[in-house]
């Protein structure tokens, strides 16, 4: 049996010694057509796929399959350049910003944001868990003093002391005390409301 009539049998073998006889052909021609590498690397490999696709149209007797490869990888390159036309078409037509805005300042500023995060996360994680609570509620979320003994569900004089504690130990860390939070309607920790 021909290797045509294998090919259009659906014979792997036979297309793959097809394959090994017409790729580097189909390259440089592919080369030829897009003058890019990248591209010629594309057609070959649509091209081959198309072939295997359209094998039950080979005829059984015949030559060499080289120039009907030759024509469908002519076929692939002009749609290859129509769709890349139509993709660079496309971008031209996206409104376009005169002034690129510049972010290295931003991204600097979010390194030395993480950086301080890590740091204040790290003395953090030095706290005992019942100041990490209360500094969390008071400096973090910005309750006062009651609303966080409420929380906690223990005495108002238990969170004034733990957060002092906490800020103490941040100090001595080197790492200054966040300043607290200000809730809207907060009256602040000094302020305490007397029932």
């Amino acid at each position: 049996m021909s290797l045509r009539a294998r090919i259009r049998d659906g014979d792997k073998a036979a297309f793959g010694e097809l394959f090994d006889q017409c790729s580097k052909a189909v390259y440089n021609h592919a080369f030829r057509l897009t003058g890019n590498w990248s591209t010629a690397e594309d057609v070959t490999a649509l091209t081959f796929l198309e072939a295997w696709r359209l094998r039950g149209k080979i005829d059984a007797e015949g030559g060499s399959l080289r120039p009907w490869l030759l024509g469908i990888a002519t076929n692939v390159a002009r749609n290859v350049r129509r769709a890349a036309r139509r993709h660079d078409d496309a971008l031209a037509r996206l409104p376009r910003s005169q002034e690129v805005p510049d972010f290295a300042e931003e991204v600097v500023g979010r390194i030395d944001d993480a950086e301080r995060l890590a740091a204040v996360r790290q003395a953090y994680g030095r706290l005992r868990r019942q100041e990490q609570d209360v500094f969390a509620l008071c400096v973090w979320a910005g309750l006062d003093y009651a609303q966080a003994a409420e929380a906690l569900g223990i005495p108002v004089g238990t969170v004034r002391s733990r957060l002092s504690r906490a800020r103490k130990k941040l100090a001595d860390a080197g790492e200054p005390p966040p300043a607290r939070r200000q809730v809207v309607g907060d009256r602040g920790p000094e302020k305490e409301e007397i029932r």
